[in-house]
């Protein structure tokens, strides 16, 4: 589906991706997939190092006032001497290095004061082992001496505080950390970082078969044949055929290939390891190979069984330099998943799968055959494959008679499984918040505009110029879309802006599935993408920046077909373009010089010019039902595709056509009543038969048992009577039996 949109120039509409959400948190043990101790952690452990962390802080400060220097008043030898000489000093205390000087006080009569100044005032000096004469200098003075026991607990302590405890609390701390790590599973726990970390699932536990899978028959065909060797293999081995070791799944994201390797788990039903790329890569180097090591070890023990990786690329990337080689503790898992893979036998029923979008990164020993020998493409589905999904994502789902599926399925080309599952929920949600019990085919389609789009932005509140430009662009978009004979058909107009950044659009819904595109179509695709920036120039003699996504488009569609296409008269059957990551963005590469690459542009340039005129020319000859056709959108906001032809036709003056979508349905409901007519007939034939075989039995019987002659005489019955008898029938027994004989023998 095809939206020419006049886009809000502060955010880009983009078409959304849904990734795939995937549990990278396993808390496994051994590989079994079992939760240990990571859930069921008791609020013990935090009290216990909340205690730690105060016991830890409360020896720390203590040790910092331990080694906090409390001599303070310190003063020198010769002021203590003129102290005691001056009468100052009232008590002096002798230490073993150290001399404590208490000085006089005067009387204050405030007892508390005094208690609290009483060491504040203190004097110390050191002690001076040549002085011999203090103690008599200090007895003269009537000065009281006292010495001091030394005491060496303080160092002992000081010891204990800076050296034994920090390395005490630090053992600890290291012990009950290793303990919690070698309990979590997280990483497969501490001491078991080499295990592997995969999920074991079991067909129960699925819940997924191959019936829950649709839009990819080729991709299901090719691994039924995995699932019916594990299940049946010496059918293959007797003919000399051995299973494969592999299969890669390749395809954008979205399409189902993590669906697929689950579907084959619940028809397999063997065990199936299940993890990504990412799973192998952790802190420690080596960790990836012994993770390796030890999968392939769990799943020889549980042969037959299927090994999963998702994202192979994130382990699988190729060793050359050109896509980030190097890094060698990437090698070093690559190469033993190499190793294994060569190693295991394939009789004992190992089977690899893996999935990836971007295969072009994979090393090219990889993806040889002996390891992976099938590449299983999933593509983006068909139209049928589309029809499929919607069927299966509705299955569930309580919708009314004016629900058809196929219209969605049109009306979503280029939709990936998880798009039209989404769009599915996005219907029924509305259909709820609408107060139905059903949803209806509005939903469905308001469904896919919300999953494009966006929904309603009804808060933004344009000025009536900015309505009226959008209503010309959209409106130019869609009219020059009716003049042309190779564009598809429009669906629905609006002018009510959108959350993803679109003022108003148009919805183009094809009348078929297309794999091609002529080069005449994709002239009318440019010519129509800048018809809405023409119609802005021809009305309003100026140009807004609404068509920026318009240009985009046009100007990528113009590059490819000088660039990729051959459509170029100038550069012929070149390829100047090469498209890495096809399955992703698309990142283009161009392959040829700047002066190639400078005439290219100019070559695209003149392409868009044509296509720019070509639109204004369109434009300029049916300006009438342009303005026409503007002021009935501004009115509505929004009208349907139905409404905007029945206006065309009217001014043109010529019928409204008939979708091709209705005669299809025409055609489609005809060809389910010749079949169901054909159906009854045939059973009418055959219950027509089963009544005229009974009767031909009965009557052959009859005929049997009572010699009946088909003229209408009977034989003779008794072989011991002398005379013949003879009999006739009467005329109406004659008749039918007559009748019987005609059918017998006709």
């Amino acid at each position: 589906m095809e939206n020419n949109q006049y886009e809000n120039n502060n955010q880009r509409n983009r078409m959304p991706e849904e990734p795939e959400n995937r549990n990278n948190n396993r808390n496994n043990n051994n590989g079994h997939g079992n939760n240990n101790g990571s859930n069921n952690q008791r609020p013990g452990g935090i009290w216990t190092l909340l205690l730690m962390g105060g016991i830890f802080l409360f020896f720390f400060f203590m040790m910092i006032n331990t080694m906090k220097p409390t001599d303070v008043n310190v003063i020198e030898y010769s002021e203590f001497i003129r102290m005691i000489e001056n009468g100052e000093v009232s008590e002096v205390v002798i230490g073993s290095d150290k001399i404590t000087i208490i000085p006089k006080k005067e009387e204050t009569g405030n007892a508390l004061s005094e208690l609290f100044s009483k060491e504040s005032n203190y004097l110390y000096t050191g002690k001076l082992e040549e002085d011999e004469t203090l103690t008599a200098r200090l007895l003269e003075n009537n000065i009281k001496v006292s010495g001091q026991i030394p005491d060496n607990s303080g160092e002992i302590w000081y010891f204990i505080l800076t050296t034994v405890l920090p390395i005490a609390l630090m053992v600890g701390l290291t012990i009950m950390l290793f303990r919690k790590l070698s309990k979590s599973g997280g990483m497969g726990g501490f001491m078991n970082v080499g295990k592997n970390n995969a999920k074991v699932y079991v067909q129960k536990e699925t819940g997924i078969t191959f019936k829950d899978v649709a839009g990819e028959d080729e991709a299901i065909e090719s691994l039924q044949e995995v699932v019916d060797f594990l299940h049946n293999p010496d059918r293959y081995v007797k003919i000399g055929a051995r299973l494969p070791k592999g299969a890669l799944l390749v395809g954008p994201p979205g399409t189902g290939k993590t669906l697929l390797a689950k579907a084959v788990a619940g028809e397999a039903k063997v065990p199936f390891f299940s993890l990504t790329g990412s799973d192998f890569v952790e802190l420690y180097v080596g960790v990836g190979a012994s993770r390796v090591r030890d999968l392939f070890q769990e799943a020889e023990k549980n042969a037959p069984c299927i090994i999963f990786i998702d994202e192979i690329d994130a382990i699988g990337r190729s060793r050359d330099s050109k896509y980030g080689g190097g890094n060698e503790e990437r090698e070093q898992t690559l190469n033993q998943l190499l190793a294994e893979m060569d190693g295991f036998d394939g009789k004992k029923g190992i089977i690899i799968l893996a999935a990836t979008n971007r295969p072009e990164i994979l090393d090219k020993a990889l993806l040889r055959p002996g390891r992976f020998d099938r590449r299983i493409i999933v593509e983006k589905p068909d139209l049928k494959g589309r029809v499929e999904i919607l069927k299966v994502h509705a299955k569930d789902v309580l919708m009314d008679e004016t629900v058809d599926l196929d219209e969605i399925a049109l009306a979503t080309s280029g939709a990936v499984g998880s798009d039209l599952a989404n769009m599915i929920n996005e219907a029924a949600i509305n259909a709820v918040k609408e107060g139905r019990e059903y949803v209806s085919q509005k939903d469905l389609f308001n469904a896919v505009e919300i999953v494009l789009v966006g929904k309603e932005k009804k808060d933004r509140i344009l000025s009536e110029q900015e309505r009226k430009i959008v209503s010309y662009h959209e409106v130019g978009h869609a009219l020059v879309s009716a003049l042309q004979k190779n564009s598809e058909p429009v669906q629905k107009i609006t002018i009510v802006p959108r959350t993803m950044g679109a003022l108003g659009y148009v919805m183009h819904v094809p009348e078929e599935e297309k794999y091609l595109n002529s080069e005449a179509e994709l002239k009318d695709m440019l010519v129509g993408l800048l018809a809405g920036r023409a119609a802005e120039e021809l009305v309003f003699d100026s140009v807004t920046t609404g068509a920026s996504n318009d240009i985009e488009k046009a100007t990528s569609i113009a590059r490819s077909m000088v660039t990729q296409y051959g459509m170029s008269k100038k550069f012929g059957l070149i390829g100047l373009e090469t498209v890495e990551s096809r399955y992703l963005d698309g990142r283009v590469v161009m392959n040829c010089a700047d002066e190639t690459a400078a005439a290219v542009d100019e070559e695209v340039m003149k392409i868009l010019k044509e296509s720019y005129d070509e639109a204004m020319n369109l434009l300029k000859d049916n300006r009438e039902i342009m303005d026409k056709l503007a002021e009935y959108l501004i009115q509505k906001e929004t009208i349907t595709g139905k409404e905007f032809m029945e206006i065309y036709c009217a001014e043109k003056g010529i019928p409204v056509p008939e979708p091709k979508t209705e005669t299809m349905k025409k055609e489609r409901k005809s060809e389910e009543s010749e079949t169901e007519a054909e159906e009854k007939s045939a059973e009418s034939e055959t219950e027509i038969q089963s009544v005229e075989n009974s009767i031909e039995d009965n009557v052959e019987d009859d005929i049997e048992d009572n010699s009946v002659e088909i003229n209408g005489t009977v034989e003779e019955t008794d072989s011991s009577k002398d005379s013949e008898e003879s009999v006739s029938l009467n005329d109406k027994d004659a008749d039918f039996a007559n009748e019987l004989k005609n059918r017998l023998y006709k």
